[in-house]
């Protein structure tokens, strides 16, 4: 028997304020670039462009306040298309691969753009691999509080937002304001074009499974609907309103200045501080405030382009633990870090960089991945008739969806380089599905309704054993320690049944896996085989019923505690602590919050 992290409640503890941050780091950036990328495209008349993109993040944005609500155990893209078929949720994730690929690429670009220091800016591509090469090497030890970071960067990001907006004011005008002279479909063009950061809603519905649970619900009947509204609306108005008013002081800036702002659009709001602070109070001032903003932007982006390589990493690693992706995807290192996503996730945006030209050619490969995977997931709620959505919810999917792919097509039909970039990715992680199939031996069987019905996961639980007799004894251990012995003394007295837990900590960020997964094999970790085999082949000697039972996850404590009450355990058995102190510190002592946490029905015994 081996259980793994799928079994049971994993622990909901992502609060509505840091579901926020972690948005806010996607969608807060959007500023630092769709405003240049606007004035690029359509100078001074590109006001109705801008307000047609945060009109459209807006539409997003509703949207999946309503799939949160629905899928409280994680509406990803990867999650809801599975109800229509797993090749579908393959395609959805490859989709916002080829996303998070761009956003590390763009983010990174546009950090270093900001930060304006001339010698990087000679050598923008160049430094931006550097840094992705940087935060690869970090993640190499394990994500370290990548949710914190963003909400530490959040308050200043939105002081300095209201900052820059209150100093604009005073010279908003509408006399620069230039009507758009092409006809629909060139303006239409340059809108798809200019959509930008909208991979954040994923996020947070890829967070719904550890979200905290809305008052008045239960595990069993989770609900975190209102959780999720309050972390999406509050950002939503926020870069909404900001980037429509920045807009609006963009384009209130002297004409004269054009070349220079056509110059400046890889860091358009550092210009727009620069200019208005000098106008305001004096160029001594309107340098330093331009330094400020840039200083901070330049923190948010590489942290968005930190999470989106810590994402890619997760979302990589998850799809192995599906089977649809090859087992090597797996492997992890000694800080529980998979080691293949890690590379892929290194270098996927580095030959994007490589491969771009400038700014707005790598911009133009974002989109077509972004809105292509919210694109399958709106059309997986549209049609997915196992949920009950309400008609006017099946209504708000429909008209979504087929905006975003009215853009998908038009991504895809004016822009060759993102469509091949796209087809590429699609084309490789096909394949590795493919031949991941094919090595498990894998085969497709069409069956009717009614007989997959009988195959349901209600069904499987009734053919598995249930010990309902006699005493449970769960040690829990790292090595073959004295615990372990005092453990096989104890079940041969009380004639109960030995669960030997081996927990194997992993290091990654992969929210909102599915309920469903493989499970982990104790067999294929080399510790972990060790310990089990000689463990029963003792209790055989012995006449002792031993159970290896095998996790693989980020917090120890927290999966001790739930396969203690999911196994009903009567007596918990653990080995005393011997880490040294800056150890405990840092990543906390296993026995004190096990002891914290147990249920008063479950009895500690702590072997010393």
């Amino acid at each position: 028997m081996s259980i793994g992290i799928g079994e049971g409640h994993r622990p909901r503890n992502v609060g509505w304020a840091r579901a926020a941050a972690l948005l806010y780091g996607d969608w807060g950036t959007s500023k630092a670039y769709v405003l240049g990328l606007a004035f690029a495209v359509a100078g001074f008349s590109s006001m109705p462009i801008i307000l047609a993109v945060c009109g459209l993040t807006l539409l997003v944005g509703i949207n999946y306040g309503v799939i949160c609500a629905y899928f409280p155990d994680g509406g990803g893209v990867y999650s809801a298309a599975r109800a229509q078929g797993r090749l579908l949720a393959v395609i959805g994730a490859l989709l916002l691969v080829a996303d998070l690929t761009v956003t590390a690429a763009l983010s990174g670009w546009s950090a270093l753009s900001y930060f304006n220091i001339p010698f990087l800016k000679q050598h923008i591509v160049l430094s931006t691999v550097g840094v992705l090469v940087f935060m690869s090497a970090v993640n190499w030890y394990g994500p370290k509080h990548s949710g914190g970071v963003a909400v530490a960067l959040s308050a200043p990001t939105v002081l300095v937002v209201v900052a820059l907006i209150l100093i604009s004011i005073p010279h908003l005008t509408f006399a620069h304001l230039q009507p758009m002279h092409q006809n629909f479909g060139h303006v239409w063009v340059q809108f798809v074009g200019t959509i930008l950061a909208l991979s954040g809603v994923e996020a947070i519905a890829n967070l719904t499974g550890v979200m905290k649970l809305d008052p008045g619900s239960t595990p069993e009947n989770p609900q975190v609907g209102r959780e999720a509204r309050k972390a999406i609306w509050p950002v939503a108005v926020e870069v909404v309103g900001g980037t429509a008013i920045l807009g609006w002081a963009m384009l209130s800036l002297p004409k004269t200045l054009q070349p220079q702002m056509a110059h400046r659009t890889d860091d358009m709001l550092r210009y727009i501080a620069e200019e208005f602070g000098a106008m305001t109070i004096s160029p001594a001032f309107g340098h330093a405030f331009g330094w400020v903003v840039g200083i901070v932007f330049f923190l948010l982006l590489l942290s968005a382009a930190n999470t989106a390589i810590v994402a890619m990493i997760g979302l990589l690693y998850m799809m192995a633990r599906d089977e649809e992706m090859p087992r090597q995807f797996k492997k992890l290192n000694s800080h529980g870090v998979p080691l293949i996503p890690l590379l892929i996730a290194m270098l996927l945006p580095i030959v994007v960089l490589l491969a771009s030209a400038d700014f707005e050619a790598l911009a133009g490969l974002y989109a077509i991945g972004v809105v292509g995977a919210i694109t399958v997931n709106l059309g997986s709620c549209t049609f997915n008739r196992a949920i009950s959505f309400t008609w006017y919810d099946r209504l708000l999917f429909g008209i979504t969806f087929a905006v975003l792919f009215a853009v998908e097509i038009t991504l895809a039909r004016t822009k060759p380089d993102a469509l091949f970039f796209v087809l590429c990715v699609l084309g490789v992680g096909i394949g590795l599905r493919a031949y991941t199939q094919k090595i498990q031996g894998l085969t497709t069987v069409t069956v009717t309704r009614e007989v997959a019905k009988m195959y349901n996961a209600e069904a499987i639980s009734l053919l598995r054993p249930e010990f309902r007799e006699g005493q449970k004894i769960m040690v829990a251990a790292r090595g073959v320690t004295p615990v372990l012995r005092f453990a096989l003394d104890e079940a041969q007295l009380r004639k109960a049944m030995l669960c030997v837990l081996y927990v194997k900590e992993l290091a990654i960020y992969a929210p909102a896996a599915p309920v469903t997964r493989v499970r982990s094999r104790w067999q294929d970790e080399p510790h972990a085989a060790a310990i089990m085999s000689l463990m029963i082949q003792i209790g055989q000697e012995r006449d002792i019923n031993v159970v290896p039972v095998y996790a693989v996850s980020d917090d120890p404590a927290t999966t001790i505690l739930d396969l203690s009450a999911t196994l009903g355990i009567d007596y918990l058995m653990l080995g005393a602590s011997h880490r040294l102190s800056m150890t405990k510190l840092l990543k906390g002592n296993v026995v004190e919050k096990v002891s914290a946490g147990l249920p008063e029905e479950i009895q500690l015994i702590i072997h010393g």
